[in-house]
């Protein structure tokens, strides 16, 4: 899976009350023409704590709009990608997330959850460890990612033995 950089502001403020203005504001901010398969996209992602497949984004967006496509849902969601209004997660399978503010994610290696994590983002401690790989391999560092992994409270309280 090829991972799309992030481009615009991020923030929490991004994210304030999801529904039709805000997504609608986000899109003319950017300079994007307002399509009715684009905006449901939009306020789907933004509108779910889950981490969602572009499937699953479909499913839902055929609720509101029955004849759109699965593909016009993955050219949507590259371009809100692209445009820094939705952020993709890495791993075999896309996932996308409308959380924009600073955060890490835990992925249930049992069930395959994931959940947005906040807390300290140890920033010196970040900021040392990408300064020794920019130094030791001659690279440029632009911003990296903190996973956690291991087995979430769901699968545990469904009795999960793996």
């Amino acid at each position: 899976m090829r991972m799309i950089p992030r481009n615009g502001a991020w923030g929490r403020a991004a994210l304030a009350a999801p529904g039709p203005d805000t997504s609608t504001r986000a899109l003319r901010e950017r300079g994007l023409r307002l399509t009715g398969p684009r905006r449901v996209v939009l306020e789907v992602i933004r509108g779910t704590g889950s981490h969602p497949t572009a499937e699953w984004v479909h499913r839902m967006v055929r609720r509101r709009l029955p004849r759109v496509s699965l593909g016009t849902v993955y050219r949507n969601l590259r371009l809100l990608v692209e445009e820094g209004l939705v952020q993709e997660l890495p791993g075999p399978h896309a996932r996308f997330d409308g959380n924009l503010g600073r955060h890490h994610h835990f992925t249930c290696i049992a069930c395959g959850r994931i959940l947005d994590v906040d807390g300290p983002l140890c920033e010196p401690q970040t900021r040392a460890v990408s300064a020794r790989v920019e130094s030791a391999h001659g690279l440029t560092i632009t911003h990296q990612r903190i996973g956690f992994f291991g087995r979430c409270p769901a699968w545990r309280a469904g009795g999960g033995t793996r």
